[in-house]
């Protein structure tokens, strides 16, 4: 070896690895061999993301010797993955052919791992762009309702979550950018989600269990809404929104922007909405329409407002950064109230006082960060971290009624390792406790903590045509009251004598600990057994933790017209005691199959499920009532010997558990007929049983629907129709639901005025008038869907 040599070897052996590390450099390139621009090219299991120029020419440098993974998406075109091998210290040169998909393939988030609709072995949907804009609405669940395997519990237009695969309530997670929202609307139909669709991003479902990512609250699937309230770049962008809806007098405001320099980013976005009763097809049983030409809901409006503020600091591994919203809303409660007017005021209004509304204030802090890491055992940490403090107050009589309270604190650290023998992955560790009380008359849960730490793994490896994603998770609940109450009560049968029932005063008070040890497991296997197309399976085995209502209420629930019983008791002789049966977890057994062709001018995904969760906590109906506790004001005195009036009263249901099976599918399919026409079409059904017969109350109906599409470079125009199918599987004291068809339209056209991207833009709702209802919902009978209603909106980006 000569000295030039040596030297050489000297100064190779002391330079850094990156200096004589290898780059890929490539071009992405469509169909007709044209460039794609903006397309995203991911290393996966690194930090390293770059975007194609205008000839569509990418490079990735600093690398190693080895196997590398490459994901490239681009909006429009089915994702590519493409594995290269870097040998002998040189450089690879690639092209890389993406084809059209005429489904949207948009990447979740809010998950450590992979995942999107065409990919992952768990189907997930997302909701983005024009899409979200055009389907948004007012309250979450009607907002996501055209989503395959998701359906609203609407609630008379003020509130709704969303109900997926035919479970709601404590089963379905709602988040933030990952993070609990943190509201009581879990706890209640007429609890308004406390977060905003104008102002995100995208929002996610994950349908089927999504334990392993959110906990044990996740055994039916998770909504996580996605903004950008903690900015990861500081490039000046934004848009805004005017509307205004004639179903409801509805006007509507929203902006959000983000801008920076040099390190700092910045965001801000506020939103303004308000809205009268809603307008329906058909008289509606709390209607007063003897002096009105229109059918409303009454007591269906609303008033809302709320702002974001958020900053970050950005720097070459990372960012890290901190928000503050402000939530505000007020809105009626539609059949909850507590007073009738005089005879001689029936051709008046009803007064805000003999209204029910409520008056809703969040405010929540989230510190969201990320740290890329360039070693040879971790790749990325990624830190979640909020606090919420909500405040729920109903007002009856002009005062306030009852409170509802919950201030909760979570952190969440999820920590991704280096590749290592190609697998991909990494360790969650999630903390959340949460403090909800509530008082006042229609109290019925007494106040609890509720407090979980949770471990979780995640990993995904590609093996030739197969992804394999294996997950699990274990965490620790406790939930702690130290003031339940256990009345002593007169639960009677209603008697045709009409006899008065004396209720007694005394009540007993004791404290309830409980602890829980939930499982969760799952294992996933993505085959791409031929070019453009896949079979997903993914196996679960998930366990869930009651939530405190569900074992601690006791007292009555205006919101579903209910006197609530917990399982932490149980009646005897129409007296209620503690019971004697043991407080198990809920287990949930969960198989997915799903078929997909993932490009080309023809793309479907169809999806089979069958789930059967053991010990699954509901409500039965025990043909008992109580006194709902409130003093009705007729607008007379009322003689104590008269008749005893049942009106007061309410049902009682205890909450019970037993062994239940949903099964049921998801159907989508799109046809790119030309460069401007598209067909999508799309059904869903779900059947949730009793395994010992029997059918599960509010279950949603099978459904099907279509949607015309035709877009060009300025003009973009949409029909949905979708059919709602007769609901008659129904449980004990439900009514059968008849079958109806909405028919959806809307137009758009974009221009630019003053160097300012504007849309205009009009959308038609149930356009042919037809009394619809909702199965789902508790208030079915008194409040149908709107009527007839049109859009009118314009909508800026910059």
């Amino acid at each position: 070896m000569n000295n030039i040599s040596r030297v050489a070897v000297v100064i190779a052996a002391l330079l850094p690895a990156s200096v004589l590390a290898q780059s890929i450099k490539g071009v992405v390139l469509n169909n007709q061999g044209k460039a794609v621009a903006n397309a995203t090219v991911d290393l996966e299991g690194s930090d390293q993301k770059v975007t194609t120029n205008d000839k569509g020419e990418f490079e990735i440098s600093g690398l190693n010797n080895g196997l590398k993974e490459l994901h490239i998406s681009a909006p429009g075109y089915a994702h590519l993955h493409r594995d290269i091998t870097l040998a002998n210290d040189q450089d690879h040169s690639a092209t890389f052919n993406l084809k059209r998909s005429p489904i949207e393939v948009i990447d979740v988030e809010a998950t450590p791992i992979h995942m999107s609709a065409m990919e992952s072995a768990s189907p997930v949907s997302v909701l983005s762009g024009e899409q979200l804009r055009r389907q948004q609405a007012s309250t979450l669940g009607d907002s996501l309702e055209k989503l395959p395997g998701v359906n609203t519990n609407f609630h008379a237009k003020v509130a709704s979550t969303p109900v997926i695969r035919g479970l709601s309530g404590p089963r379905v997670l709602i988040t933030q950018n990952g993070l609990d929202v943190s509201d009581v609307s879990r706890v209640g139909p007429d609890h308004s989600v406390a977060s905003e669709a104008s102002t995100a991003q995208q929002i996610e479902v994950l349908r089927g269990p999504a334990t392993l990512f959110y906990g044990s609250g996740a055994i039916g699937g998770v909504v996580n809404v996605v903004d950008s309230r903690v900015p990861t770049d500081s490039t000046t962008r934004g848009e805004w929104n005017l509307e205004h809806n004639s179903v409801d007098e509805q006007k509507v405001a929203s902006f959000n922007a983000t801008t920076g320099a040099e390190s700092f980013a910045f965001y801000a976005d506020a939103f303004w909405r308000e809205s009268d009763d809603y307008e329906v097809p058909v008289a509606a049983d709390i209607d007063d329409t003897e002096h009105s030409s229109k059918y409303v809901v009454e007591n269906s409006n609303e008033d809302s407002d709320g702002f974001t503020v958020g900053t970050s600091y950005l720097f070459e591994q990372g960012y890290l950064g901190v928000a503050v919203e402000q939530f505000n809303r007020q809105y009626g409660i539609p059949g909850h109230t507590h007073g009738e007017e005089e005879e001689h005021d029936h051709e008046e209004e009803h007064s805000e006082e003999e209204a029910v509304f409520a008056d809703l204030e969040q405010t929540k802090v989230q510190l969201l960060g990320e740290y890329n890491i360039d070693s040879e055992w971790l790749s990325k940490i990624n830190l979640r971290a909020g606090h919420t403090d909500y405040e729920h107050a109903e007002i009856e009589h002009g005062a306030v009624g009852t409170t509802f309270k919950n201030e909760t604190n979570e952190l969440r650290v999820d920590i991704l390792h280096s590749q290592f023998d190609e697998w991909n992955g990494g360790v969650s560790f999630h903390y959340k406790k949460s403090d909800v009380e509530a008082q006042g008359s229609e109290a019925f849960t007494p106040p609890s903590v509720t407090e979980s730490i949770a471990f979780a793994i995640m990993e995904e490896k590609h093996f030739g045509d197969f992804l394999v994603q294996l997950g699990g998770r274990v965490e620790r609940v406790t939930i702690d009251a130290n003031n339940v109450l256990l009345p002593e009560i007169d639960a009677h049968a209603h008697d045709e004598d009409g006899d008065e029932h004396e209720e007694s005063n005394y009540t007993r008070v004791f404290d309830v600990a409980q602890e829980f040890t939930p499982i969760s497991l799952s294992t996933g296997v993505v085959w791409d057994f031929t070019p453009g197309y896949n079979l997903g399976l993914s196996v679960s085995r998930s366990e869930r933790a009651p939530s405190a209502s569900e074992l601690l209420s006791f007292g009555p629930h205006i919101g579903t017209a209910t006197y609530e019983v917990g399982a932490l008791f149980d009646t005897h002789d129409g007296h209620f005691e503690l019971s004697e049966e043991a407080i198990d977890l809920e287990t949930a057994n969960n198989i997915d199959l799903t078929f997909r062709k993932t490009e080309g001018d023809i793309g479907f995904i169809f999806n089979a499920f069958y789930n059967q969760v053991d010990n699954y906590y509901y409500q039965i109906n025990t043909g008992l009532y109580a006194e709902s506790g409130h003093d009705h004001d007729h607008g007379d005195e009322h003689n104590h010997e008269e008749e005893h009036d049942h009106s007061s009263e309410l049902p009682v249901y205890l909450f019970k558990t037993d062994d239940v099976i949903l099964h049921g599918f998801e159907a989508q399919v799109a046809w790119q007929l030309t460069d401007e026409f598209k067909v999508d079409l799309f059904s869903d059904y779900v059947r949730a049983r009793l395994k010992d017969g029997g059918d599960l109350p509010r279950t949603p109906p099978l459904r099907f629907g279509t949607e015309f599409s035709y877009q060009t470079e300025n003009l973009t125009a949409n029909i949905h129709v979708t059919r709602y199918q007769e609901q008659d599987r129904i449980a004990q004291e439900e009514t059968t639901t008849g079958g109806y068809t909405l028919v959806d339209a809307s137009i758009s056209y974009d221009l630019s005025v003053l160097n300012q991207d504007l849309s205009l833009y009009l959308k038609g709702t149930n356009l042919t008038d037809t009394e619809a209802r909702v199965h789902s919902s508790f208030l079915k009978d008194i409040a149908p869907r709107p009527g007839r209603s049109f859009a009118l909106g314009v909508r800026g980006y910059f």
